[in-house]
């Protein structure tokens, strides 16, 4: 009897393997020797396969085996029964696997093993090879376990062999909706409960400075797919090495899934009588619960990962400092005389933080030279101690982009540092002694957003995005999303402020971009900057990618052209510096140079240098404008920068129009009350006006404000007004008339706003005033107080005021007598016989006040006022 079969726990790679073995072996049997996944027995269910002969292991007598052709394993403990038929006299064993040799393994009288990402791939190839027709059904078997296995031709383990053979079987009819549909299935609301059971077993291992994960649970009943949801955890909490631990009943399943070369994931499985790729592997377990499971695989893993070098063996030792209180020309002087680019800062033997010549040079620019470095040091850096792991070492400074990293004593002695060069000379015998074609570290972050994108844009949106792309490959520049839109993307935030940067021309981009979409343009020649309106009306701000100097301290920038790391460098915050490729081949790549994700996440705001406020210290009010809007925090290190500017009263330089710019942004956020108490605790409130104190009566009225636009927007939803306005008027409340005028002047106001400002600060005081010492006015006389005042004035009136009496006023004058109007006119005036003139202004202002005491209620009453008052009864 001849016999193909594969291993336990079958997935689609084995069912193809064997598939395609048949071919090879028409007179053989297919067994399977024990369970198959999920996936696969729904593959059964659903599909025409019951077509291909499968017989029950049970039927199968191991002693009458004369051929055992094995595909997809080589490890005899996952033949489950059909193991027994090994070694038998007169046993021939055919094996076609892809998995990397390991001891124990079964040999062959024939051996077609490959360095493949599937051994479906090599089944196919050998079809192929001897000319033996495929069918579309067949292809589409095929198909699925080359995908399946391959994470859909993502895996790093895939080859261009597997995509060749991908390609071919879709030439030959390969269904690829039955592919996606088996191999992207939903998780069923069983296995969902199980994940999140997963996710809070989960505990984080440091194994001789590799982080591993493990999550280990027991189940009362049987989990299908369990490998899927190992693929689902890893991806979700993006880990390099991850394995769970599950109990069923009496046997308890592993299941490895590893990024990184330092762990083997079907070595490690395999001292559980399993096995696998070095990626991918899993091992069933008897008589053992998961938590012997567990500390038997970490025992293994112990012994699996060998430990290499710590931080003392490869740090630069003794380190130069310099002291605290040090100048900046100093501190130039000291790295030019020790050729190093940076020095940490140290009290004593308390270490401060470091600086860098980076920003000693820019200082230096700046004409700081005199100024000590406390003010302009990195604080706050990730640090060593001898003992630390490379591996640790590695990820934090790759990770954290840091270029140096200072090595302690347990008692906190400062005792030598990292280099990038050191960490280079480390890594160069593990990583550049690898094997060719191991893949290049990337030089920046990169991760696919293509999905975020197709879920949280507007698909009319989406359309132009691809057409950008499209225009820049036919021109040949590379062409990205910037800026706010990319960052609400993570933030689930709708933004429809496109802004494009182009590394190439930006104006005779957005010509080809407006010969394609149509519409208007206007360009900027000096900044290398258009903006293509769309016919729709939607507007493309595009621009090249440029790099800034500044000549001076909160001066404007100076612009050149650069590339589009640089371009992301002159931002002013990480979470502003998020890039998508939109260039067809790398559509939905995304760029993130400076940490961006990770400040997202951690909600920070953080700067992108420590000079960035000292060449526009307006970035402060931003970074105040952002913390509000998204309930983040500026970093410490970004507050000790601020601190350092307010210090500097950098603030004193800017132009009085930019501080006013950044103001009504500021007051237009949703809670400028919490603006106002940020201004006041870094002590911003002085470079707008030398008396402005954020005192706690203004505090008061900031949040009775807040509370008259929520009255307000409940019943006037479509009655647009100037948020921002309102709150000015408030910061300006408590200042005299002289110093009022004196801020508006010092910030620039545009003549019309400055105007509005003036005669609302003259009227709203004296109205008030009259609405508190008469308390029982007529509403006519009501309407002829709040009426000339603009509806921002009257807010502020409702949110000042402190009597009961004048609320109500104000109520009544803005939810009923602001729409009282007469409906007789002129013309019926005439038509009553009385003469035109001055007297018709006398007449209808009577008839008004009359209305809105509730003496006239129609139009007939309208006209009887008016007789009466003329005498033409």
């Amino acid at each position: 009897m001849e016999i193909i079969t594969s291993h336990t726990n079958a997935d689609f790679d084995a069912l193809a393997s064997m598939v395609a073995a048949k071919k090879l072996y028409p007179g053989a049997s297919l067994v399977f020797p024990g369970s198959q996944e999920k996936s696969m027995r729904d593959f059964f269910l659903e599909s025409t396969l019951y077509a291909v002969e499968v017989k029950r292991l049970k039927s199968v007598d191991v002693d009458t085996i004369t051929r055992l052709i094995i595909v997809d394993n080589r490890h005899p403990a996952r033949l489950g029964k059909l193991q027994g038929a090994l070694g038998r006299q007169g046993l021939s064993v055919h094996i076609y696997d892809h998995h990397p040799a390991a001891e124990g393994d079964i040999r062959g009288d024939v051996e077609e093993v490959a360095d493949v990402g599937a051994t479906t791939t090599l089944m196919v190839e050998l079809l192929r090879e001897r000319e033996i027709p495929i069918s579309p059904l067949e292809a589409t078997i095929f198909a699925l376990g080359i995908y399946e296995e391959t994470g859909s031709l993502t895996f790093v383990s895939t080859t261009e062999r597997d995509a060749r053979a991908a390609g071919y079987l879709i030439s030959l009819g390969a269904n690829l909706n039955v592919v996606s549909d088996f191999i992207s299935r939903e998780l069923t609301a069983e296995q969902i409960s199980v994940l999140n059971d997963l996710i809070k077993a989960a505990k984080t291992y440091d194994i001789n400075g590799v982080t591993v994960v493990i999550a280990a649970m027991a189940t009362g009943h049987f989990v299908p797919d369990v490998a899927n949801l190992a693929h689902k955890l890893r991806d979700m909490e993006s880990l390099d090495v991850l394995f769970l631990v599950v109990q069923m009943g009496d046997k308890t399943h592993v299941i490895g899934r590893c990024r990184i070369p330092e762990v083997n994931a079907g070595q490690v499985l395999e001292e559980l009588g399993g096995g696998g790729h070095p990626s991918a592997a899993s091992a069933s377990v008897r008589d053992m619960t998961y938590l012997q499971a567990k500390e038997r695989l970490i025992d293994v893993l112990k012994g699996h990962i060998k430990p290499g070098r710590a931080a003392g063996e490869i740090m630069t030792a003794p380190v130069k400092t310099i002291p605290s209180g040090s100048t900046v020309s100093e501190a130039s002087e000291a790295m030019t005389r020790f050729s190093v680019n940076v020095l940490p800062v140290v009290s004593g033997k308390r270490f401060l933080g470091i600086i860098t010549r980076e920003v000693v040079q820019k200082a230096l620019f700046h004409d700081f030279a005199d100024q000590k470095v406390d003010g302009f040091m990195t604080t706050g850096i990730p640090s060593a101690t001898r003992e630390m792991p490379m591996g640790q070492v590695e990820k934090i400074m790759i990770g954290e982009r840091q270029r140096f990293m200072p090595v302690f004593e347990r008692d906190g002695a400062l005792v030598g540092a990292i280099t990038r060069t050191d960490l280079l000379r480390s890594l160069h015998e593990e990583r550049l002694a690898e094997a060719p074609g191991a893949p290049d570290f990337e030089a920046h972050s990169t991760r696919k957003v293509r999905g975020m994108i197709e879920e949280r844009v507007p698909q009319g949106v989406r359309d132009i995005l691809r057409a950008v792309g499209e225009v820049a490959d036919e021109a040949g520049f590379n062409v990205y999303l910037v800026g706010g839109i990319v960052r609400d993307l993570f933030l689930r935030v709708m933004n429809l402020d496109i802004d494009i940067v182009v590394e190439g021309d930006g104006i005779t981009f957005a010509g080809m971009l407006l010969k394609k979409l149509g519409g208007r343009m206007k360009s900027h020649q000096k900044f290398g900057t258009a903006v293509v309106i769309l016919p729709e009306g939607l507007k493309l701000d595009i621009a090249t990618a440029r790099l800034e100097y500044y000549e001076s301290p909160a001066a404007l920038p100076t612009v050149e052209l650069s590339s589009i790391k640089k371009d992301l460098y002159r931002r002013d915050f990480t979470v502003n510096t998020l890039a998508v490729r939109l260039n067809r081949r790398r559509y939905g790549e995304l760029l993130d140079f400076f940490g961006g994700q990770r400040d997202i996440k951690e909600k920070n705001i953080r700067i992108l240098h420590n000079l960035s406020f000292v060449e526009d210290p307006t970035r402060v009010f931003r970074a105040i404008r952002f913390e509000q809007r998204f309930d983040f925090q500026m970093s410490k290190h970004t507050r000790n920068l601020v601190k350092t500017a307010v210090g500097m009263k950098l603030f004193t330089k800017l132009a009085g129009e930019r501080i006013y710019a950044e103001l009504v942004l500021l007051f237009s956020e949703a809670d400028p009350l919490k603006v106002l108490k940020r201004m006041k605790e870094l002590d911003l409130l002085k470079f707008i006006h030398p008396g402005l104190k954020a005192s706690k009566e203004m505090e008061r009225l900031f949040a009775d404000i807040g509370e008259t636009f929520t009255w307000f927007k409940l019943i006037y939803l479509d009655i647009k007004t100037e948020k921002w306005f309102v709150y000015f008027l408030g910061l300006l409340d408590r200042l005299k008339e002289a110093a009022a005028a004196e801020t508006l002047e010092l910030l620039a106001v545009p003549p019309r706003i400055r105007t509005r400002m003036t005669e609302a600060r003259g009227r709203y005081r004296d109205v008030l005033y009259e609405l508190y010492r008469s308390p029982r006015l007529l509403p006519s006389r009501v309407h002829d107080l709040l009426q000339p005042l603009e509806i921002e004035t009257i807010l502020l009136m409702m949110a000042k005021a402190k009597k009961e009496s004048a609320k109500k006023y104000i109520s009544l004058y803005l939810t009923r007598l602001r729409e009282v109007t007469v409906t007789i006119t002129g013309d019926d005036l005439k038509a009553l016989g009385i003469p035109p003139g001055p007297r018709y202004k006398k007449i209808l202002t009577g008839l008004l006040d009359a209305k809105l005491d509730g003496e006239v209620r129609n139009r007939d009453e309208e006209l009887a006022y008016v007789k009466g008052l003329s005498g033409t009864r």
